[in-house]
């Protein structure tokens, strides 16, 4: 069990880590999707990146990895032609933060107290790199007529989640707390919790308008109705697992036994219906 743990991270490690190398991303293109009002959604490789494009300038969340630094930033002035002014972090895996580096010569960095603590326990962190503003609830930024309210939920994805809320635009992006049609990675070795990951996508769910736009951190733009799939498929694994722990069934058994017809489909290049079984059977032995 431990050792197909160690698989998973060493798999995130290989997907976000500093040593992917630039010619895997060589053709890697960055798409621009219009969500609602002044926001939009850019697709490339890694996370979801939200672009907020004003008159007053431009406001990034989470910025994929370095070598797409300059594709990213041709695609934001290709929205409107105006300076970077703020740069969020959802959280600190590397396909949220690997251009840190760049941008951060533009526009200071806000993101949760634990995404600073983690950056910088990395021995070859870029400390020009790390958030410069840090909170521990939250915070709101105002740019242009747009309110933008960062909020910190404790112990999901990692200990050091935010979803950041456009609330003219009525647009949430939620970071590694939603993955659109796929199965979630909760990483269990950064303070992430399934139980806690189920609490915090529920409480999002009841908190932000029921026609809130969403972008999740991988994945199709969607909306409280993904959503709301999205919470159903973990509420059921989490109890379908729970099932066959009281019965005693060994971590193969369950693997074996699947997560049903139902949510099978969910299963990606990297967190496959056997990862995901893994992680629920680890966290909730």
């Amino acid at each position: 069990m431990k050792k197909l743990i160690t698989g998973i991270a060493l798999s995130l490690s290989c997907l976000v880590g500093s040593s992917v190398q630039a010619a895997q991303f060589d053709e890697v293109k960055i798409k621009t999707h219009a969500v609602a009002g002044d926001v939009y959604m850019l697709e490339g490789a890694g996370g979801n990146i939200g672009v907020l494009a004003t008159a007053d300038g431009l406001l990034l969340v989470d910025d994929q990895f370095k070598p797409l630094a300059e594709r990213i930033e041709h695609a934001m002035v290709n929205i409107v032609n105006k300076p970077l002014k703020y740069i969020v972090n959802t959280h600190f895996h590397g396909d949220h933060t690997g251009s840190n580096n760049h941008f951060a010569n533009h526009a200071p960095i806000f993101a949760h107290t634990n995404v600073r603590k983690r950056l910088s326990s990395a021995d070859d962190h870029d400390h020009a790199a790390l958030p410069v503003v840090t909170y521990d609830d939250g915070i709101t930024i105002h740019l242009s007529d747009e309110t933008i309210a960062l909020s910190h939920y404790p112990s999901g994805h990692t200990d050091g989640d935010s979803v950041v809320f456009f609330k003219k635009a009525n647009v949430l992006h939620m970071g590694d707390l939603f993955f659109s049609g796929r199965f979630p990675f909760i990483d269990l070795n950064s303070g992430g919790s399934v139980k806690g990951y189920l609490a915090n996508v529920q409480s999002i769910a009841k908190t932000f308008p029921k026609d809130v736009k969403i972008i999740p951190g991988h994945g199709d733009l969607s909306d409280m109705n993904g959503l709301q799939d999205f919470i159903a498929m973990i509420d059921f694994s989490i109890n379908r697992v729970e099932q066959a722990i009281a019965k005693g069934l060994t971590l193969e058994q369950v693997i074996e036994q699947g997560i049903g017809e139902k949510y099978k489909s969910l299963t990606w290049n990297f967190i496959t219906e056997e990862k995901w079984l893994t992680t629920l059977y680890t966290d909730l032995k």
